[in-house]
């Protein structure tokens, strides 16, 4: 029975660690592929003979990457701002509050989760005309301060927390802003840091949205900037690598910092309601 148990865990981390190493290949292949020349990149060698490190600093002179990155922070922390806000206060609507209706307002907010965000691409950019928002910050940030997603995700963290606790705050005089403030945040603080990362990650990572509604090198964040490197007469690999290199590095160290709520949050939210 224990040679048995031994063998599956053996097995276990056997895959595991397979599944690691297959997860890590494509960021050990974009800094090795930073690091090469562009000879080395077009006859696929794996390994640089030289590692050219120069390759950094013409990628950073190559484009604004400076002002591609504040434009990147400010947007990414603005939208994480909006979207905690709004998310945080419907989702306690949701969870504690009755009010009639409610259900049926939630169901229809989760339906608007099938529509293919592709398909209001043309409403939304009509909407940001019509605002006069084209090419402003206002359009980068506005559409994305409210996530049904994320509200859903903090409802169901919210309705796991037990009731007696808002019981016992009416008691002692608490309301619901109050109780939400100093009770519900404290308790939730690993699913609002995984609504934090997941918010930051997509507003540092957008493309599409960010090249329809800018049309200045000055506006465009940092995704936008990497096609920099991609012109018609081909594509300087090497320098998009170690661009793209340095525009994963904020993501990776945010994660890495706040790694242990990001995965409590993760198997805890959702889990009751």
């Amino acid at each position: 029975m224990r040679m048995k148990l031994s063998f599956s865990r053996t097995l276990i981390y056997v895959i595991l660690t397979a599944g690691a190493i297959f997860s890590i290949m494509p960021f050990i292949w974009m800094i090795l592929t930073s690091l090469k020349t562009y000879g080395e990149v077009a006859n696929r060698v794996f390994l640089p003979a030289v590692p050219q490190w120069k390759n950094y600093l013409l990628a950073w002179n190559a484009a604004p990457f400076g002002r591609f990155f504040l434009n990147s922070i400010f947007v990414s922390v603005s939208s994480v701002t909006g979207v905690l806000i709004t998310s945080i206060l419907a989702a306690y609507s949701f969870a504690r509050l009755n009010y009639p209706g409610k259900n049926v307002i939630f169901i229809l907010f989760l339906a608007t989760m099938m529509i293919p965000g592709e398909v209001t691409l043309i409403p939304n950019f009509l909407t940001i005309k019509a605002l006069d928002w084209y090419n402003t910050y206002y359009a980068l940030i506005i559409p994305w301060t409210a996530s049904v997603f994320y509200i859903f995700l903090l409802r169901q963290f919210f309705m796991g927390i037990p009731r007696d606790l808002y019981d016992a705050a009416v008691l002692d005089g608490c309301g619901h802003f109050r109780f939400l403030i100093q009770i519900v945040l404290p308790l939730s603080k690993a699913a609002i840091v995984t609504v934090a990362m997941l918010s930051f990650i997509g507003a540092w990572n957008a493309l599409l949205w960010p090249l329809i509604v800018t049309s200045s090198e000055m506006m465009r964040p940092i995704q936008v900037g990497l096609a920099i490197f991609v012109t018609e007469a081909g594509t300087q690999t090497q320098e998009l690598m170690a661009a793209a290199t340095m525009t994963i590095a904020p993501i990776l160290i945010l994660y890495f910092l706040a790694q242990r709520q990001f995965t409590e949050g993760i198997m805890t939210s959702g889990l009751k309601g």
